[in-house]
């Protein structure tokens, strides 16, 4: 009876946990600390240590929650953590369940910026090659903005200034809040849908805090903006606020005014280019016919439009000398093959053939004899070897055996039988003799085992 009072171990663990269990204010709990023995576990939870100057409490941060968390964690950073404390039963000892996991102090949206985009940097988005030049007279522009903002309001009023041929279509987006980066994603991708319907596009929005212009930060947009197919104009906040789609965008206005300026050329600037570009124009046709009337008169006075048949003297005295080269070089050339005749003639002569016809053929008859020999000795090699197998195989034939009195049996099927277990009683059998075969039938089976 006394061992009653006495609790396992697994059930006093159970009541403490419990305890832990059913206290309020262990149900949500906001720390800050110093993370310690912080080591990155890639697609799995993650276990570390979250300290201050006194103290030290062991943390688990399962991999559903740390996929949520938006910078990467380092050893000996302070961070905010939020979550609940429970107790790990099978060694009895309490720790932190985070859920969620910020950088400490101001500067943790800052953190969290600078940690993206030095990724996005690594990966070579932010590289002048990939920046794209823009159209200079674009058809059709599209917009991502808020539709009840003054952005749109400023760009059209610049484009229809400055070019009024080039239509505008908004694309209408979320700018702020939390939802804002999803809002500008399926805008964009509407926009890229198209095709190449668009020759250029402008994305913006008003200034604000950091907090506002949050969502020209998030990795997705800025992706987005990097695998639009046309040229990317960003205008977001003032001069001198800078986010990763200014650094991702093709070029970068400081206001949507300066965006359109960007975007179209000034009209009146082209007319009068264009006017200016004619008169240089006319100028330079004016110079060219001039100068090609001197010329023409210059021919005119020549002395071989006076006199034309200058012309051909020195071709037709150029045109006998070639003759008589041509003449002399045929000649050398057929003397020169004259004396090479002659000289083959001679070599010829010098070695008749006769001797080497004779001593081609006394090697033809040493060649035959040897022939002859090989093929003889070889046959008679077979021969001797083929009289060895048929020996061989008479020494091994089965019908020495017959021949000694013994017999083989067959059944019906024409197969060969060596066991009783083969035999069925009243089955016929073949025995084979070496003169002749006899049928017989099974009357009787007996088996032996070793003999017995």
């Amino acid at each position: 009876m006394a061992e009653n009072k006495y609790l396992t171990v697994t059930d006093l663990n159970y009541y403490i946990t419990q305890k832990f269990k059913n206290d309020p204010y262990l149900h949500k709990v906001f720390l800050q600390g110093e993370l310690s023995n912080f080591r990155y576990r890639r697609n799995s939870h993650q276990y570390f240590s979250l300290k201050d100057e006194k103290s030290k409490i062991n943390v688990v941060m399962f991999r559903s929650y740390f996929d949520k968390v938006k910078f990467k964690p380092e050893e000996g950073m302070k961070v905010y953590v939020t979550g609940y404390v429970s107790v790990y039963g099978p060694q009895g000892s309490y720790q932190f369940y985070a859920e969620g996991m910020e950088p400490a102090g101001l500067g943790a949206l800052y953190e969290q910026l600078k940690q993206l985009q030095a990724k996005l940097a690594k990966e070579g988005l932010f590289n002048q090659d990939h920046k794209r030049k823009l159209p200079r007279f674009p058809d059709r522009i599209a917009v991502v903005t808020s539709a009840s903002g003054a952005v749109i309001h400023d760009i059209m009023v610049t484009a229809n200034r400055r070019f009024p041929h080039a239509e505008i279509d908004l694309y209408p987006a979320q700018v702020q809040g939390d939802t804002a980066a999803d809002s500008l994603v399926r805008a964009m991708r509407q926009i890229a849908e198209q095709g190449d319907k668009y020759d250029v596009m402008i994305i913006g929005r008003g200034g604000g805090s950091l907090e506002d212009l949050w969502p020209f930060n998030e990795e997705e947009v800025v992706r987005q903006i990097y695998a639009m197919p046309m040229p990317v104009i960003s205008s977001v906040g003032h001069e001198t606020d800078t986010t990763l789609c200014d650094l991702v965008a093709d070029a970068r206005a400081a206001t949507p005014t300066a965006a359109a300026e960007y975007a179209t050329p000034n009209l009146v600037d082209e007319l009068a280019g264009i006017q200016q570009l004619r008169s240089r124009l006319f100028s330079s046709m004016q110079v060219i016919i001039r100068e090609k009337r001197d010329r023409l008169k210059r021919i005119e006075n020549s002395v071989i439009m006076r006199e034309p048949t200058r012309l051909y003297d020195q071709q037709i005295e150029t045109v006998d000398r070639l003759k008589d080269r041509l003449h002399n070089s045929m000649k050398n050339k057929v003397d020169c093959s004259k004396q090479s005749y002659l000289l083959l003639k001679q070599r010829l002569f010098s070695a008749s053939p006769d001797k080497q016809m004779q001593q081609m053929q006394q090697q033809e008859h040493f060649l035959a004899k040897r022939l002859a020999d090989n093929m003889n000795h070889y046959l008679k090699d077979k021969r001797n070897s083929f009289s060895k197998i048929v020996q061989q195989l008479d020494d091994y034939s089965p019908l020495k055996t017959l021949e000694r009195g013994f017999v083989y049996t067959t059944d019906a099927n024409g197969k060969t039988v060596s066991s009783v277990k083969q035999v069925k009683k009243n089955e016929r059998l073949n025995l084979h003799f070496k003169d002749g075969q006899v049928e017989a039938t099974v009357t009787k089976i007996e088996e032996e085992n070793n003999a017995n």
